[in-house]
């Protein structure tokens, strides 16, 4: 099977399958029934409320992996951030959403965690 039929096959699977990823809360309005601003501010915070604890349990193990980390220069691995950002591009392509927006949001995302998890560093190999 030539290369090209292959990566469209893969992409259309790829596809499928964040169709069946894309689960809606049920309760919570999708952006196509959304009525009005209180209506899509509503489904925000509604998303707000799922998303916030897993980005807390996220930052527990970024500082959990400080632990295995020789040193404060040690937390940063380049290559390690450009896998995530290959990873979350691809989701996002998916997803049917921007791979740039996805892009932004994880590297402010990760610099975040990464200056928490090296403010932190010396408390935890205190230890």
């Amino acid at each position: 099977m030539p290369a090209y039929t292959r990566a469209a096959r893969t992409k259309k699977s790829r596809k499928k399958a964040a169709r069946k990823k894309e689960a809606w809360v049920r309760g919570v309005k999708r952006p196509e029934q959304c009525k009005n601003l209180l209506d899509v501010r509503a489904a925000i915070d509604a998303y707000d409320d799922i998303l916030l604890p897993l980005l807390a349990q996220r930052l527990k193990l970024v500082m959990s992996a400080a632990r295995f980390k020789p040193s404060v220069k040690g937390v940063v691995k380049k290559d390690r951030v450009e896998e995530i950002i290959v990873r979350v591009r691809q989701a996002a392509e998916a997803f049917g959403v921007s791979p740039d927006c996805f892009e932004y949001t994880y590297r402010h995302l990760i610099t975040a965690y990464t200056r928490e998890e090296q403010r932190n560093w010396p408390k935890i190999h205190r230890r």
